[in-house]
This record gives structure tokens, sequence and C-alpha cells, in this order.
């Protein structure tokens, strides 16, 4: 399936470029074996980079039995989002009725036809963010690719709009193993409609360089036998010829076909005349043309310069000529080699500029802004308007900014927020103190330019005066803000709006007033609850916050935010479980990922797990159907580390190592740091301290401390591995530390980050047990209060820690009880650990033989491969007899490895695990095969019987599709 539409042989033959060719012919050559390229094809304008891919798309050229797309970007398109992307793929016919229904467009490739099409029909994917168009055309171009190598060919590179150079960067850094080839042409003396977005994909993918320089005088000789064929050029004509062009080879054939137009040859004569033309060879050519010709075969030749090749009748509208003197005209500008022999385009853009150049500035713009009119009358979408729009300096009457605005909604829901942002800011000269306006400029620059974003939210804060206004910009507002770090700005600035709205509202508030309130007093404890110094001010206002029923998004959202809040408090875990449930009631409408993750954080420190597992599969899922990788490796990470304190280990190693996967790829993952902690906290309690060191070592988040959550669940992390690797000193400080800033922020929950009970055992494990009881005693009185088994238990074990000699016995049963009916396994096999010492030194090895061999089983149960060694230690030195622990063939599988095998194994195809897990393809195929040789397995029929008998599949194909 290769596109060469639009793509048709120069009337020369390419002359001079025969290494470049040899060139793209390894390239494609290297591609075809699944090692992917990118090719930056550079010169100047005219050094012929379009003639070159011409002669590359030909049948017999370097890229025969390869699909190919080609597109070539226009300097009209350069500020509408993905032109690029519909030039490389607009011939497939995607964006139609039927195309809509092509295999292309199966399974992810769907959330591509926001950026394919202008108009949007009923059944086409919403983006849930730019991320997801980006995804989408990832698919898309795995889709292509599946029946063979595929090339995209981007020409004048220089005008591609930024959103298309991002994607083919996204494209580029998921290409690995895949027959990829991208070509682009650039011009290098231009300077780029995106000149960041295309450094960062030079940057990041290090293209092979094919420089085209001028043609050496040889060179010149040559087109110039093939121009007069005839006539044997003189050497004095070709030297000239060369000086005055410089070997530009645009200019050696305009001004040779304006020679032979002329009656004049290689000669003595031609010779004069170069020097007289001098190196203007383009502008020149179109003046004399214009000069023997009527004035409607220039009025239609700039028609064609702004409209490009239109519908003769719409460029007859524009040059106000018939349709009959437009024809004539395009037939006598291909005549004189000014418009290509197959399309109603210039041979290259210096033409097309040099037509509008005889109309003056002035009168180009009055030109385009005709333009941008007829296309709006005719129906075009108005982003076709805008771009004219965009080159008309001063734009500003009431027509104008209407489209500006209507292209910016159109550019919102493609996913392109950096052209919304420029038609709004054309907007914002026009009406620089609406609020509204820079409310909504402030949101299409929020993930490119958060900074920028805030000061324009500043700015529309001030701006406005209502107080329901203020309150829905301050809402805005205080969300940049936690996006950029600086709740305490945020916070400061709802607390305002909403005394303001109070003062305001008076008594009887109507429902959409009491529904923005709670929507603006709900982001107050998202706000507040993010980092430790506005943490308290959020924990005291959910203390006298008047619960709400939860009948509507806002109540729902703020009840979730209550919950986890009354949870930080400390309890009791009664209150907390009922908000989260009724958090979690959806009757009209479904939730957002704000009313999931508190919710299920709560539901889980009140050990109510499946509750917990089922709002965060919410979110899983519907982050997969948006394609929305962050709240999805968010979800993923946050029930790692609810999987890691409940001793699931594997399940928790799936889904840390899976998300860690998914954000390593982008360009902001390096920030999380839940994952990375959860990652560790598998390793360090499998043994594997080394490993867990290097990847708690990855968290790159700056001013980590300052926040409430992930700071604590880090220091745990870090706490446990310390002690792993003997350094228990550190390990003291590293959990009194978190004790110490959890205190400061006034999150007192004693199942949450458990620090106190770390240090009791660590302590009492050294024989000081007066300290240990000082630690025991600061969670005891916290573990009533909160009231879950797992609480208690924790309570019962570090006072067995914090207690000498046999009287410890008694608190370590009461522990193993109690954890034993919690969803606690690995604490489970830790108090059975200690109880079986406890036992021994009070001189019943008998009895605690029993119960090193329940901490052995639990805790090779949980992959605490580490804690079951040591009971088995115990175990022997007591006179107990077992066989060596060994890691069993499915230990051996990574948590991404485990993730993959349960979806294979529940019957997912390759293609649906790598859309679900945002990887590729090939990413996918690599893990497979790892499983595959670590199980000793063959065939996917036979890997759900390994992992059934592993005890695994139930649960690794469950909780991930």
């Amino acid at each position: 399936m290769t596109d060469r539409a639009g793509v048709a042989h120069p009337v020369l033959p390419l002359v001079g470029r025969t290494e470049h060719l040899e060139a793209l012919a390894g390239h494609a050559a290297a591609a075809r074996t699944g090692r992917p390229r990118l090719v930056l094809l550079d010169g100047p304008a005219g050094a012929g980079k379009t003639a070159l891919l011409r002669a590359a798309l030909a049948a017999d050229g370097p890229f025969a039995d390869m699909t190919v797309l080609y597109g070539s970007c226009r300097a009209v398109e350069a500020a509408t989002g993905y032109s690029g992307v519909r030039a490389l793929f607009g011939p497939l016919g995607l964006a139609g009725r039927r195309g809509r229904t092509s295999a292309l467009l199966d399974g992810g490739a769907r959330h591509a036809l926001p950026a394919l099409t202008a108009v949007p029909q009923e059944g086409d994917a919403v983006p849930g963010d730019a991320f997801s168009v980006l995804q989408g055309l990832y698919w898309l171009t795995a889709n292509l690719m599946a029946d063979g190598p595929l090339v995209l060919v981007l020409d004048d590179a220089h005008w591609c709009d930024e959103r298309s150079l991002r994607w083919l960067d996204f494209l580029l850094r998921r290409a690995d193993g895949l027959p990829l080839l991208v070509v682009a042409a650039h011009r290098s003396e231009a300077d780029p409609a995106a000149p960041d977005a295309l450094a960062d994909l030079v940057a990041h993918h290090l293209p092979a360089q094919l420089r085209l320089g001028p043609l050496d005088t040889p060179r010149v000789a040559e087109l110039a036998g093939l121009v007069f064929p005839a006539v044997p050029p003189r050497p004095a004509f070709v030297d000239r010829l060369a000086a005055v062009t410089g070997g530009n080879p645009l200019q050696v054939v305009r001004l040779l076909s304006d020679l032979r137009s002329a009656g004049l040859g290689p000669d003595d004569a031609g010779e004069r005349k170069i020097a007289e033309i001098g190196g203007r060879a383009v502008t020149a050519s179109v003046h004399r043309m214009l000069e023997h010709r009527p004035d409607w075969v220039g009025r239609a030749a700039r028609a064609l310069a702004v409209l490009g090749d239109e519908d003769t009748a719409y460029l007859a509208a524009l040059a106000g000529l018939s349709v009959l003197h437009v024809e004539e005209a395009v037939d006598i500008l291909r005549h004189a080699g000014l418009v290509r022999a197959e399309s109603r385009e210039f041979v290259h853009d210096l033409v097309g500029a040099a037509f509008l150049d005889a109309l003056g500035k002035a009168g180009a713009a009055e030109l385009r802004l005709r333009a941008a009119r007829l296309l709006s009358d005719i129906g075009r979408p108005p982003e076709e308007s805008a771009a004219q729009l965009l080159l008309v300096p001063g734009a500003k009457d009431p027509w104008a900014l209407a489209v500006l605005r209507a292209a910016a909604t159109q550019a919102e829901h493609r996913g392109a927020p950096e052209a919304a942002a420029r038609y709004l800011q054309r907007v914002r000269e026009a009406e620089p103190d609406d609020p509204a306006l820079l409310a909504r400029l402030a949101k299409a620059l929020a993930e490119n330019d958060p900074e920028r974003s805030l000061s324009l939210l500043h700015e529309a804060h001030a701006l406005t005066t209502d107080a329901r206004a203020r309150t829905t910009t301050a809402i805005q507002l205080a969300l940049t803000c936690l996006s950029v770090q600086r709740s305490a700005q945020g916070v400061q600035i709802l607390t305002d709006a909403l005394d303001a709205l109070d003062a305001d509202l008076g008594p009887e508030p109507d429902p959409a007033e009491r529904e923005l309130r709670t929507l603006a007093e709900s982001t107050l404890l998202i706000v507040g609850s993010d980092e430790k110094s506005t943490f308290p001010q959020a924990l005291r206002r959910a203390a006298r916050t008047t619960e709400p029923p939860g009948d509507t998004p806002a109540q729902r959202q703020q009840l979730a935010m209550l919950s986890v809040l009354t949870a930080a408090d400390g309890g009791p875990a009664e209150d907390t479980a009922r908000r989260a449930r009724r958090a979690l009631r959806t009757p009209d409408a479904p939730l957002g990922a704000w009313s999931l993750l508190p919710a299920s954080l709560a539901l889980y420190l009140a050990e109510e797990d499946r509750a917990a597992d089922e709002a965060l599969e919410a979110v899983l899922r519907d982050s997969r159907e948006k394609a929305a990788v962050w709240t999805y490796a968010l979800a993923l990470s946050t029930r790692a580390l609810f999987r890691v304190e409940n001793g699931a280990l594997a399940d928790a190693a799936a889904d840390a190592q899976t998300a860690l996967e998914i954000l390593g790829r982008e360009r902001w993952g390096d920030t999380a740091t839940m994952a990375h902690a959860a990652h560790a906290s598998t390793l360090v309690a499998r043994g594997e301290v080394a490993q867990a060191e290097e990847a708690l070592a990855a968290v790159k988040r700056p001013g980590l401390d300052r926040f409430v959550w992930e700071y604590h669940w880090y220091l745990m992390a870090r706490g446990r591995i310390r002690l792993a690797r003997g350094d228990l000193d550190g390990a003291l400080e590293t959990f009194s530390a978190c004790g110490d800033s959890m205190e400061e922020a006034g999150l007192t929950n004693p199942v949450f980050a458990p620090w106190w009970l770390e240090a009791a055992c660590l302590l009492g494990g050294l024989g000081r047990t007066g300290e240990a009881r000082e630690f025991a005693e600061r969670g005891a009185g916290r573990s009533e209060r909160w009231g879950t088994r797992r609480a208690l238990g924790y309570a019962a074990l570090a006072r067995g820690a914090s207690t000498p000699g046999a009287a410890a016995v008694e608190p370590l049963r009461e522990a193993v009880t109690l954890l034993r009916s919690s969803p606690a396994r690995g604490h489970e096999a830790r108090a059975s650990l200690m109880l079986g010492r406890a036992l021994v030194e009070a001189g019943h090895a008998r009895e605690a033989r029993q119960h090193l061999r329940e901490a052995v089983a639990v805790a090779r149960r949980c992959g605490c491969v580490a804690l079951a060694r040591r009971a088995r230690e115990d175990l022997m030195a007591a006179g107990g007899r077992m066989r060596e622990i060994t890691s069993s063939a499915l230990d051996m599988l990574t948590g991404t490895e485990r993730t993959v095998a349960g979806l294979v194994a529940a019957g997912a195809g390759n293609r649906e695990v790598a859309q679900s897990l945002f990887v590729t393809v090939r990413t996918v195929e690599l893990h497979l095969t790892s499983v595959y040789r670590k199980l000793g397995v063959r065939r996917r029929a036979d890997l759900r019987a390994v992992l059934q008998a592993g005890g695994a599949a139930s649960r690794w194909t469950g909780d991930s599709r």
C-alpha cells in the first residue's frame, strides 16, 4: 500500500544526488530489518530536497516494496495542530465515514481520529488529553506496519506544526524493533515553525544527516546539456551560470528555462543575460512572465499562492475571475514551468512567494483576509480560516475573533493545545482584559508552559469581580498551583475566594451555587493535602466541614477527600469507610480520579480492600479507555503500595514495574516516586537489597520532603533497605525521621507508613526494650482509636517486640491472631517468626517450631523470601527440619513479566496487552519470550496451567485487564 499521490518525477533527471539516494537506500534496508531510523534531509531553498524525495519515492526507488506515506507541510498551516500528521495520513481516507470502519483504526488506533479529522463524528474517541491522541497515532502507525515496513516522508518539515513533531518524537521513542524509516526534509536557513519540538526530535534521536550542498561545475554543465541537448554549453557560460546561481539547482534550472523561453542558448548571449539577471532567478522569472501576460494571470497566480491546490471555483472566487480564466492561467503557469504538471501546485514555494511579494505586505494581507472569509463561507473548518488570519497582522474585527475562538475549540478537541494557544493569543491581543479568555488560554498552556499558565490565571483572577466567576477561576488557579508545586499559594487563593463567595451567596444559595461552593471546597482539600505545610489546614477544614449527602459529582469528590483526611487524622475507621463508600456511589455520572483515588486510599487504610481494589480498577479501566497514561501509572503505583503492605509482593512487583516501564518512556517519568518506592519495597522483602537501593536511588522528584504521601512511603522503603543492609542506626534514624515528618504534617494514622512499628521491632531485636516501648506506646493509642484488626495487630506486635523475656509471648500470640484475620499477610508472617523466637527463649521449642513453620509458609506465599529464610534458620536452630528455600520458576519472573503472562494466559493477544499497558508490541514480545524461557513453556496454552499451578493465574489475570 503506497501513497504516491501528488508525487511525480521531475521533468529533468535528478543530477548530482546519486550518493544521497544510495544513503537513503541504506537506511531503508536497515529499517526493513527492524532497525528504525530518522533521516534529516537538510539544505537551502532550491537545493533539490523535494526532487530527491520524489526520486526516492519512484516505483524503482530505494523505498520500493515498503508502505510509503508522503506529506508536505505548508507555511499557512504551521500553526494548525496535527497539520503535518494529516498531510501524511490524509490520503488513506480515514477521516471519512467509510474510512472510520478501516481495520487500521482498530483498538487503540481509534484515539487518533481527533488528529486526522477536522469535524468529529458520532462514535469518535474523545481525547482525554494530548497523550491519548499521540497514543492513538502510534497504534495507527503500528497497524500500518503489521504487513511490512513503513516509510514516513515529511517534506518541508521546517513548517511542520509542533504537535506533529511531538508525535514523531513519541513514535520514535517506541519504535525499537519496528520496521520504520522517518525522513524529514528541512530548509537549513529557515526559522522552524516549532523550533523547540524540532530541536527535541533531533536531540532525542540523533538522526542521520543528509546535507544537500550546491552542484559543482560539472553537474551544472550536465543540467545545461539536458536543457539544451542540441548545443554543447560553452565553458564560460557554465562558469558564469554556476557563479551566479551558486550551484543552486532551482536557480540553475529556472535560469536555463528562461533562457530557452527567450530564445537564447548556452553561448555568449546567454552568458550576458545571466549576468544581467544575477542571483534573482526565481523572482526575475515571475516578474518577466507577468510583464507579457494579462492581469488576470497574476491574480489567479496570487490566489493559488494563498489557497494552494484548491478547487478551481474557489480560486476563481478569491481572484474575482471566471473558472475558465483560472484554468487558462494555470495552464499558462504550467507551460512556463512554474506549476507542476500533475497538480495545481507551484514547483517551489519561492515561486508563490514571488507572486505575493508583487502585491506588497498590505495587499497580501488583504488577500489572505478575503481567503479566510471565503473558506468560512464555503463551510470549511474554522482552523482553515484561522490559518490565514494568523498571517494577517492586526486582524481584530469581531468576525475574525469569532473564527479564532472557534479554531481554538477545534484544536482543543483534537488534543493540540499549542495550536489552541496560538489562536487564543491572537484574540487576547484584541481583548487583553477578558478574564474568561485568559483562563482559557492558561488551560491551553498548562501542559507545556505551566509558569505562563499560572501568570495568566493570576491576571484573570485579578480582573474577575463577580464572586461566583472568581471562585471558578480560583479553582483552576489552585489546581495549576498544585501542578507546579505551589500548593500553599493555591490554598490561600481558594480560601479567599470561598470567604468572598460565602459573603455573597447569602443564606439561600441555589443548587448551582451550592455545587460551585462544594467543588471549591473539595478542590481546596485536594490542593491542601499535597504538601506538609498546608496539610494541617486541610485537616482543620475537613473537621469542621458538614458532610454532604453525596448526590452530585462535587459532593462525591468532597466526600472522598473527607474520607481520606479522616483517615489521615486517625479515625475512627468506621467513619472513614462510610464516607468513602458514599463517595463511590454513581447514581448519575461516572466518578473522576479525584474521587476514586482518595477513596481507595481511605478504604485500604480502613481495611476494606475489595472496595479499594474496585475503585482503583475503575481508575485503570477509565484511564485505558482514554489513554490517560499518568493517571493509569498513578493508580498502578497506588495499588502496588497497598499490596506491599498486604504482603502480596508478586502482585505489587507486577504493578510497580509496569508503572515504571510506562513512566520511563515519558519525559516527566523521572519525577515519579510512588512506583519506585513500591518497587524498592518488594525487592528488599525478596532479599534483593542492592537492587532495592538502585530502585530507590532513581527517585528524582525535587523537594520530595515537602510532600505528604510520597515522602513517607519513600522513607519507609529507605528505612527497610537500611535495615536489610545491616545499617541499624541508619534505619532507626530514617524511621524516626518519618515519624517526625508525619507529626509535623498532622498525619497520625497508625497504619499508613507504620514507622513506629518498624522502630519498635528494630530496637526490641537489639534488646533495647525500654526504647522500643516508647515507640510502641506512641502507636498503641492511635491504633485503638483507628480500631482495625491490622492496627490492633500492629500495636500487639510492637508491644511484644518491646517486652523482654517470656512475657513477650502473649502479646505476640495476640498479634498473630489479629493479623491473621486482617489483610496484612506479610506482617502475620513476621509476627509468627517473632512468636517462635519468643517461645524458644521461653523454653517451648516444640510450639516454637510450629509457629516458625507457619512463618515460613506464610512468608513464601507472600513472596517475602528474606523473611522466609530467616524463619527457616530459626526453625533449624530450634531443632526443626526443612529443605533449603529456593525460588520457584514463577519467582524468577519480573513484575512486568508477571503482568504480561497473566494477561496472555487470560486470552489477550500481544497487541491487546500492549495497548492495555501503554507499551509496544515489541516490548510485549520480548517479555513473553522471557516468560516462556523462564517457565519452560513453548505455547500460550501451557502458560495458564503453569500460572494456576503456582496459584497466580487468578490474581494476575483478574486485576489488570
